[in-house]
């Protein structure tokens, strides 16, 4: 009896087993939940902290994951909250961007500048002022036509992904460029000022300021300011120059001489070349991808810069863009030569700067939903950036 008593309560076979497969199926269930938890935290502490955001992607998870695993989670991240702004958007609450400091009346005759309106994309509920240009007025140039903005939505997929636009008359506004204190040569030993000079604020000529290029280990793109050679020059990009002569150069760089330059500035292939969008060209396509593991539509917030056939600046910024969409809108306000500069939310701006006395300034930025940059420009910055002047 006690023989098949034992018998009748011997662990059945593979108890053991399915025992230590359920522990492992509880701890494989709280580590998913702790990852989901962890991984909502992040895109909460992304989208309401960006600026602690990106240090920590640059200062922490570069250096331990490597910088092609961070792009790659970059894109994730940004093409996931862009196919969830898609289903989720609602047409009637889209609005135009806020403008800080626009004159809301009729634009001023006699400048430079070419105020013709864009088309817009007819498939869209149209936005009050869309394609038409503003002028901007500035405390420099009161009375005068010098700066302009507008915005266009250069996507036909995505009505919520709008660019704003700046036309500048160069013949009036100078332009100069600064490396930053860390970026991008901070890391071959070549770091910058990071600040606009001092003769340009203490003279109160001070305009406007917006960002530059991308950092060292996003390409290690060239830079040249004055006789100081931030990071050499590259083959096959997209190439900003400020000649001593006073005129401006956006052209792809293959090895010609340069000349006699205030700055060089490079950062990624050319966008618009002649009056053509070139983004997806072979050789281009080829740079592109070395941004983000072979992929160049990540939707995230861009900037770019182009030149008109009149000489005319052309700066533009917004959401949800690809180096496409950016490049077409840059084309549609008349860039005949465009490369792009900074990418994601924190890093792209453009300040607008009034005098308020002997080299002192208020300034906010273009638009309500572009970061403040003014504190930095002028009291130090870690990465690149351009100012403009009164001449």
């Amino acid at each position: 009896m006690e023989k098949n008593f034992s018998k009748r309560v011997q662990t059945p076979i593979g108890y053991g087993q399915h025992r230590k497969k359920s522990k492992i199926l509880g701890y494989l269930k709280w580590a998913v939940l702790g990852s989901g938890i962890l991984l909502l935290g992040l895109i909460l502490f992304i989208k309401f902290d960006t600026g602690d955001a990106a240090a920590l992607t640059d200062n922490v998870l570069r250096p331990i994951l490597g910088a092609d695993r961070v792009l790659f989670l970059e894109s994730i991240f940004f093409n996931t909250s862009d196919e969830i702004k898609k289903l989720t958007f609602n047409p009637d609450s889209e609005v135009a961007p806020q403008f800080n400091d626009q004159n809301s009346g009729s634009n001023i005759s006699g400048g430079k500048l070419d105020l013709d309106p864009l088309a817009v994309n007819s498939k869209f509920k149209p936005l009050a002022g869309e394609g038409v240009w503003h002028n901007h007025p500035l405390a420099l140039f009161p009375g005068e036509e010098v700066m302009a903005d507008t915005f266009i939505r250069s996507d036909p997929d995505r009505p919520y992904s709008i660019t704003t636009l700046v036309q500048i008359d160069m013949s009036r506004i100078g332009i100069g460029s600064v490396a930053g204190k860390k970026q991008p040569g901070g890391p071959v030993g070549k770091p910058g000022p990071g600040i606009v000079p001092k003769d340009i604020v203490e003279s109160g000529r001070l305009v406007a300021a917006f960002d530059g290029g991308f950092q060292y280990k996003d390409g290690q793109y060239g830079m040249i300011v004055g006789n100081t050679t931030y990071l050499p020059l590259k083959n096959d990009l997209g190439t900003f120059v400020d000649y001593q002569d006073g005129s401006l150069k956006i052209f792809d760089y293959t090895g010609q001489e340069i000349g006699n330059a205030n700055f060089v500035r490079q950062n990624c292939p050319m966008l618009i070349t002649d009056g053509r969008v070139t983004v997806a060209d072979e050789r281009s396509r080829a740079l592109w991808g070395r941004l983000a593991l072979g992929t160049t539509d990540i939707f995230t917030w861009r900037s770019g810069v182009g030149l008109t056939a009149k000489g005319n600046l052309i700066f533009a910024v917004g959401n949800n863009l690809t180096p496409q969409t950016l490049a077409q809108a840059l084309q549609s306000a008349g860039a005949v030569n465009a490369i792009q500069l900074d990418i994601n939310p924190i890093w792209v701006r453009f300040n607008i700067f009034k005098p308020t006395g002997p080299g002192t300034y208020s300034s906010v930025p273009l638009t309500h939903d572009l970061a403040d940059g003014s504190k930095q420009f002028l009291n130090g910055y870690d990465k690149d950036f351009f100012y403009l002047y009164k001449k």
